[in-house]
């Protein structure tokens, strides 16, 4: 019961932290928050954070599942869902069924081939901590931040819920996210821990390691009397109560099982409280599990089916970013961004592509939300990883953010003075949509938003002004790209580079203007 109320406490406290961090958008938490997403396995793995890796695993060979149960936010909301489902519908009960082990270690080796091979796009989709990320930021937030604003349309008084634009930030993403969380939820609701020991294979790993463990639950043959209330409890159907086995590589330690046996068969402990106890292994067939004479089932593709990529052709809905500047409709000539624009931090796309899951953590927290989720702008693989997007603003000068929070190493921290210095893309300046060239009318919006002097305005024609710019000391920020007024294509934009470069040094050209008098 006290191991039962401390696990649950501790995944409350982790799960509850973790959501609010990817929702929050006022800031309330400090950013050490995001240690709680650093120690998530994957994350760890992949960001060489071996100390945690190696502790994770070992505590695996010493409790048995508890990262699965306590520490994996995407295994406490299937709990959540679980739970909710047995309280609406009482008399839903779990029941034992076999392991599918040869779909479970099917999907393990499909995801190391992918792996191996370059193609990061399975390890994307199948790693539960970026499910839930993705699933957080782009389906829960959107739902938080319109409840927010909702409630700061009441409050015109204290400002404790300050407006924030609830847009979801890629159609694709959200419907790839929803779909996912769906399906996934649907399994939960009817059958408890389905995905974490059928499709995961972050759970197959683990379950094999499990079964190695020192404590774990063990099912005494002397004392149980086969009532069959501790399957009726177990979420991860691993009970097999007529041949008294507990499938250890199965089995999440989530303890609801204990306390409830009228005879004490259950225990958590090193060694067994019976005369006899057993365990399945986990690389054993299914059939071992049952009598022989009971056929094993073949396995439900249908469960797997929510894996299938499920993300809409639709356009992003891209709205004209909103700047008291006339919007003049001279951009008649398309371009093309032949390379995306990778966030700061990244080093380069394939530096992005091997370290990065799509987990949205940076999409979440970055201030002026241009991370926006890709599609196909890196390319298959790179689908739903972060890329800059300046339709609606541009990368703060000073904003380093998205590297100080990334769990996986895909976007390192760097300081102010080493982003100033990285160049992440160059400008582009399209001088046939440009408003001065076209209407003859003075603008220079992109040259006043330029932080490093890359886009300058020099004589054109008559008293007219023109951008002239100098893209190796560019830093592609997107500041000249945002505010540039012409509609619908725009004359200046950031072309990003396959790796990012040191910008070339500039000297702050400073113009002393003397003034006798007042300027009005």
């Amino acid at each position: 019961m006290i191991l039962r109320i401390l696990r649950r406490l501790m995944a409350i406290c982790i799960f509850g932290s973790l959501t609010f961090f990817f929702l929050d958008a006022a800031e309330i938490l400090p950013a050490c928050v995001s240690y709680l997403a650093k120690i998530q396995l994957v994350p760890a793995f992949l960001a060489h954070r071996w100390i945690i890796v190696v502790f994770l695993v070992f505590m695996t060979f010493f409790l048995g599942r508890f990262y699965c149960s306590t520490i994996c936010p995407l295994g406490i909301l299937q709990d959540i869902i679980a739970r909710a489902g047995r309280f609406f519908s009482r008399k839903r009960k779990y029941t034992f069924s076999p392991a599918k082990n040869r779909l479970r270690w099917a999907v393990v080796l499909m995801t190391g081939i992918f792996i191996a091979c370059g193609f990061s796009l399975a390890l994307t989709l199948l790693d539960p901590y970026s499910i839930f990320g993705r699933t957080a930021t782009n389906v829960f937030r959107p739902v938080y931040l319109s409840v927010n604003n909702l409630l700061s349309y009441f409050d015109t008084q204290s400002r404790v819920f300050p407006y924030v634009n609830p847009a979801v930030l890629s159609l694709e993403a959200f419907f790839f996210a929803f779909f996912v969380l769906l399906g996934i939820g649907i399994l939960a609701y009817r059958n408890g821990r389905t995905y974490c020991n059928t499709i995961c294979p972050l759970g197959t790993i683990l379950g094999f390691l499990a079964r190695f463990s020192l404590f774990k639950i063990r099912l005494a043959h002397d004392k149980c009397i086969g009532c069959g209330k501790c399957a009726r409890q177990c979420k991860s159907s691993c009970i097999d109560i007529q041949q008294k086995k507990v499938d250890a590589s199965r089995c999440v330690t989530c303890f609801n099982c204990l306390g409830i046996c009228p005879t004490d068969a259950l225990n958590f402990s090193l060694f067994s409280s019976g005369t006899k106890h057993s365990e399945t292994h986990p690389d054993t067939d299914s059939r071992s599990s049952v009598t022989e004479n009971t056929p094993c089932p073949p396995d439900g593709m249908s469960k797997r089916a929510f894996l299938v990529t499920l993300t809409a052709v639709l356009g992003a809905v891209k709205k004209g970013f909103s700047q008291p500047l006339e919007i003049f409709q001279t951009g008649k000539h398309p371009f093309t961004r032949s390379t995306p624009v990778a966030p700061p931090g990244a080093v380069s796309i394939t530096h992005l592509k091997e370290h990065c899951t799509a987990c949205h953590l940076c999409v979440s927290k970055c201030p002026v939300q241009i991370l926006k989720p890709a599609f196909m702008e890196y390319g298959l693989d790179g689908a739903f990883m972060p890329h800059m997007e300046f339709s609606r603003g541009f990368c703060t000068y000073d904003c380093t953010l998205c590297g100080e929070v990334c769990p996986n190493g895909a976007i390192l921290p760097l300081t102010q003075e080493e982003k100033h210095r990285t160049q992440v893309g160059h400008v582009v300046f399209l001088e046939k949509n440009c408003v001065v060239t076209v209407d003859g009318k003075n603008c220079g919006a992109c040259a006043e938003h330029c932080p490093t002097q890359a886009v300058t305005m020099v004589p054109y024609k008559d008293s007219l002004t023109i951008p002239k710019i100098d893209p190796e000391i560019c830093v592609g920020c997107g500041g000249c790209e945002s505010i540039c007024p012409v509609r619908p294509y725009k004359a200046i934009y950031v072309e990003g580079n396959q790796e990012h470069l040191r910008r070339k040094e500039f000297e702050d050209q400073k113009v002393e203007i003397e003034i006798d008098d007042f300027g009005f």
